[in-house]
């Protein structure tokens, strides 16, 4: 490494959100440019390990020191070569992936760990600006047919990869606009669309087809993909929602967060939603149960709508300032986090249990809750905790069961596991021959990261299947 005690005179420095009176009035990024100077500096922190386990916290096993080293060297052109040599989309990994590398980074054993996300976005955003980023058409086409259904972050990347193999792809997106989750899940103020535009373009001119609106069971026959494909690639995620099945569940004002999210990205998109359709926050007491991602999405878009007061509820217990005993490096740190929303305002309450709903005239009025606490794995309620807020609007952010069943999942005949996510082999195949399924579908709610990572581990193997052997990573 170019500094050898880089990490022994440089403390760990992060990007600077803009101001809260600043960002909560619109719908850009919420952090400012860093200086690359700066940056250089934190690529230094980089120990260059003798076993690096930030390639052990990626999913994708990015080559983490090297293209830190190369940043503090000012090779800015290698390092992007070393990014891309394993992930597709860094623009979108290095927004909003949480950074399991950076908790697996050795340096964080007994100190803060390297800004690997930092610099990651920082590479790949000065590629793009400097017109390094282009497209690179196949050189051969296979004549293989490839039928990718879901736009996410799984069925982008494998789409990217089996292109690049020559095989001819279409990616089939039941919504309106191509990104699944990065385009109607993901806030504005966390990743701008422009950013995924940008992606979907170039994929375009490389050759990639994409077709909206097209819902396969219910718009677009399954016959019609076994009769034009030579393979099926199913990344449809997870939209499952949990729900919670309480007594009043059924009253006006109680909404999936997915739902909520989806409209408000769609309105950023520049739709015209009626009033009627649109939910919103502005002068309403928000409540919102779930205390992960989602959750704090939901929150950060209520801000940005001015709710009157939010509330987030979480049934576990609040997670401890620094790791446990039972949460040992290089495990992912399970400790109490605050990100830019919940920087932003809000109260954030755990080990609370919702019981029930009360309304008023039909709408959602107040929410009656317990205190709760664990014995092992049971959850006990606390007597004498129980409590009543009034409420306007209540957002469920409680995660996911697997993907739906119904229509396309059932006609294609594929086996679901016991888990309810579609049941795969060790080479992702289902099954039925012919039929692959990767990201959420197949592993269950996760990161972006490992969709990333089934997405083109998915595309290896339909590649093999195809012609009897691969050559992509």
């Amino acid at each position: 490494m170019g500094s050898l005690k880089g990490f022994l005179e440089i403390g760990r420095v992060n990007f600077e959100r803009r101001p809260i009176e600043e960002r909560i009035h619109d719908w850009q990024e919420v952090y400012q440019e860093f200086p690359e100077d700066k940056l250089q500096a934190q690529a230094a922190r980089c120990m260059d390990c003798g076993i690096p386990f930030c390639h052990q916290g990626c999913p994708l096993g990015n080559i983490i020191p090297d293209w830190n080293d190369l940043v503090y060297r000012g090779q800015w052109q290698e390092a992007l070569y070393r990014l891309l040599a394993t992930n597709n989309f860094p623009e979108f990994t290095g927004r909003i992936c949480p950074a399991p590398c950076e908790g697996s980074c050795v340096l964080g054993i007994n100190a803060d760990p390297v800004t690997i996300k930092n610099i990651e976005v920082t590479i790949i955003d000065r590629a793009f600006k400097e017109g390094l980023i282009r497209a690179r058409r196949p050189v051969v086409r296979t004549g293989k047919a490839v039928a990718v259904v879901g736009s996410g972050p799984a069925g982008l990347a494998a789409a990217a990869q089996l292109n690049q193999a020559g095989h001819w792809v279409t990616v089939f997106e039941r919504a309106d606009r191509i990104g699944g989750l990065l385009r109607y899940g993901i806030p504005e103020f966390k990743m701008e669309k422009h950013i995924l535009d940008r992606r979907l373009n170039i994929m375009r001119e490389e050759g990639v087809m994409f077709r909206i609106n097209a819902n396969i069971g219910i718009n677009v026959p399954v016959e019609e993909l076994r009769r034009e494909f030579d393979a099926i690639l199913l990344a449809g995620g997870a939209t499952h929602a949990r729900d919670l099945q309480v007594p009043g569940r059924e009253l006006k004002g109680i909404h999936f967060a997915m739902d909520y999210l989806q409209l408000q990205n769609k309105r950023c998109e520049g739709d015209k939603i009626p009033d009627s359709e649109f939910i919103t926050a502005k002068d309403k007491h928000v409540v919102i149960i779930g205390g992960g991602d989602t959750g704090a999405d939901c929150l950060g878009t209520a801000h940005r709508q001015g709710a009157r007061s939010i509330v987030q509820f979480e049934l576990l217990s609040k997670p401890p300032l620094e790791r446990a005993p039972d949460n040992p490096w290089p495990n992912w740190p399970n400790i109490f986090r605050t990100s830019s929303a919940h920087e932003e305002g809000g109260e954030r309450e755990y080990s609370v249990l919702t019981k029930k709903f009360a309304g008023r005239d039909g709408h959602v009025a107040q929410l009656h809750a317990v205190r709760v606490e664990f014995e092992g794995r049971n959850i006990k309620e606390v007597p004498r905790t129980e409590f009543t807020l009034d409420v306007d609007l209540v957002l469920l952010a409680m995660g996911f069961f697997g993907p739906e069943r119904n229509g396309m999942l059932e006609q294609l005949g594929v086996a679901v596991n016991e888990r309810g996510n579609v049941a795969t082999n060790a080479e992702k195949m289902t099954s039925v021959p012919g039929i692959y399924a990767a990201g959420d579908m197949a592993r269950g709610q996760s990161l972006v990261v490992w969709a990333i990572r089934e997405g083109r581990e998915a595309a290896k193997f339909v590649d093999k299947y195809l012609m009897g052997h691969t050559d992509l990573p």
